[in-house]
């Protein structure tokens, strides 16, 4: 069966009609080293010209990725520091949200492991993993040396914190809760429809970039077939690849 893209070919028309840039990133999650999977992703960043904010995890990252992502168009991230589940009865998975003494210290140790390994090329965003992440941690980044904090969901405001600028992810193919496979493409599709109608009608933020999230280490043939037909669409639709270069 295949997909109708039809809704959101007609919202896009209409934020193309009614002035509404769309600024639009890609963000990919759990990167550890060079897998064929990353292959994969690279080609597809290659040929549709969006680049990837490759979100590293550094406690369990090698040099061998850095030198990867700098022959490719990838921009790597800072993704918590090692992915581990601090979370306690009744919670959800998290890194960096329920307290704990080395809250702090483990976020510093991320940024630093990851400027040394990929110096330049490295963007100063913290993705906490499984995009959770307590509230008072946040100025805490901005001193530390982060720019910008990358969560999940339409943002409530430009700043995280003051000197932290919250840039999200909207759109997530895979359906975590369920098979693990592509969630069915009709209500991703709804999905975005309804973020860019937000947006259009002045109920969410129109600057914010709609973020698209992938973890290419557990794609399926349908999500990247769906990942492929998805970024074609919107930029063929008028969006504008969005990196943090173009802040």
């Amino acid at each position: 069966m295949e997909t109708d893209w039809t809704p959101l070919r007609q919202e896009l028309a209409a934020c193309r009609r009614d002035g509404v840039a769309v600024p639009f990133w890609w963000r990919d999650d759990d990167a550890i080293e060079p897998t064929a999977a990353l292959d994969e992703l690279a080609a597809l960043s290659r040929t549709s010209g969006v680049a990837v904010h490759l979100a590293v995890i550094p406690a369990r990252t090698t040099p061998a990725l850095a030198d990867y992502t700098k022959a490719e168009q990838m921009v790597p991230v800072v993704h918590g520091w090692m992915h581990r589940d601090h979370s306690g009865p009744g919670e959800k998975k998290n890194e960096f949200l329920t307290d704990r003494p080395d809250l702090a210290t483990d976020a510093a140790r991320g940024l630093e492991v990851m400027q040394t390994l990929f110096g330049r090329s490295l963007r100063p965003i913290f993705v906490p993993p499984w995009n959770r992440i307590r509230d008072t941690l946040l100025p805490v980044l901005a001193e530390q040396g982060f720019t910008a904090l990358s969560t999940f969901g339409a943002r409530s405001g430009p700043q995280a914190a003051a000197g932290l600028m919250q840039i999200n992810t909207h759109i997530d193919p895979i359906w975590w809760k369920g098979t693990r496979d592509l969630v069915e493409p009709g209500a991703l599709i709804q999905s975005t429809v309804a973020h860019l109608r937000a947006r259009r009608q002045a109920e969410e933020d129109a600057t914010e970039p709609l973020g698209l999230l992938t973890h290419h280490l557990v794609h399926t043939p349908a999500i990247w077939a769906f990942t492929e037909a998805f970024i074609h669409e919107i930029l063929s639709g008028g969006a504008t690849p969005w990196t943090m270069e173009t802040t």
